[in-house]
C-alpha cells in the first residue's frame, strides 16, 4: 500500500502531452455562478471544464486503490493531498487532447497554487475570478432547489468564510501578476457572460 500520492504518481508519468496547454483558473465564492458561466466558455471559446472536486468525486466512485485513499482522507476530516488533486487534473489533461482548459475550483488555497505550477510547470494565462456580494451569494444559495444539503444560511456563511480566507491569497498573488480578470457576478447570467466573452475575444476580433 503505498501513500495516495505515490499511487496519483504510478498513473501519471512526466508532463502533461499537450505541450504549453492554455490553463485558465476560475474562482469564485457558492452560488457566484461560476459553474454556468464556464458552460457557456465550453460552449462559445472550445475549452475543456475539468472541475478539481468532480475528478476527486470521479476517482472514489471509480474504486481505484487511489480513489478509496482519497475517500479514506475525506472520512477522516483529513485534506487530500494538493499532489493527488494535481494529479488528476493533469491525468485528464493528458486523455483529454484539448489544449485549452478551464479550471474550476482549484486552486483553492495559496499551497495548492505553488503545487500546482511545480508539479506541472504550467502557469495559467490568467484567473478568471467571479466578484459576487456575500448577500446576492447567499440569496442566490437559498433560493435554488438543487436539494443541496449544505443549503442552510449557517453552512453557507461557514464556507463563503473559508472560501475568502484561503482564496484570496491565490487572487492576491495573481493580481500582482497582472493576472486577475474580474467578473462582476452580480448582474444577470446574460450580462455576466457579455463581460466574460470580452475577456476571451482576442484583441483584434473585437476591432472587427
Amino acid at each position: 500500500m503505498g501513500t495516495a500520492v505515490e499511487s496519483a504518481n504510478k498513473e501519471v508519468n512526466g508532463s502533461v502531452a499537450v505541450k504549453n496547454p492554455t490553463v485558465v483558473f476560475v474562482l469564485g465564492g457558492p452560488g457566484s455562478g461560476k459553474g454556468t458561466q464556464c458552460a457557456n466558455i465550453v460552449e462559445h471559446f472550445g475549452y475543456t471544464h475539468l472541475s478539481a472536486g468532480d475528478l476527486l468525486r470521479a476517482e472514489i466512485k471509480s474504486g481505484s486503490e487511489n480513489g478509496t485513499m482519497i475517500q479514506n482522507m475525506i472520512k477522516e476530516g483529513k485534506i487530500v493531498p494538493s499532489e493527488v488533486t494535481i494529479k488528476l487534473l493533469q491525468r485528464a489533461m493528458q486523455e483529454n487532447g484539448n489544449d485549452k482548459f478551464l479550471i474550476d475550483g482549484f486552486p483553492r488555497n495559496e499551497e495548492n497554487r505553488a503545487a500546482f505550477e511545480e508539479v506541472t510547470k504550467i502557469e495559467p494565462a490568467f484567473v478568471l475570478f467571479f466578484d459576487c456580494s456575500e448577500e446576492e451569494m447567499e440569496r442566490r444559495l437559498l433560493s435554488r432547489n438543487q436539494g443541496r444539503e449544505d443549503d442552510n444560511i449557517e453552512t453557507i456563511r461557514k464556507r463563503f468564510k473559508v472560501f475568502l480566507e484561503s482564496s484570496l491569497p491565490v487572487i492576491e498573488h495573481y493580481t500582482a501578476r497582472g493576472k486577475v480578470r474580474k467578473i462582476d457576478a452580480g448582474k444577470s447570467v446574460e450580462e455576466v457572460f457579455e463581460s466574460v466573452k470580452a475577456v476571451f475575444t482576442p484583441k483584434e476580433e473585437k476591432a472587427d
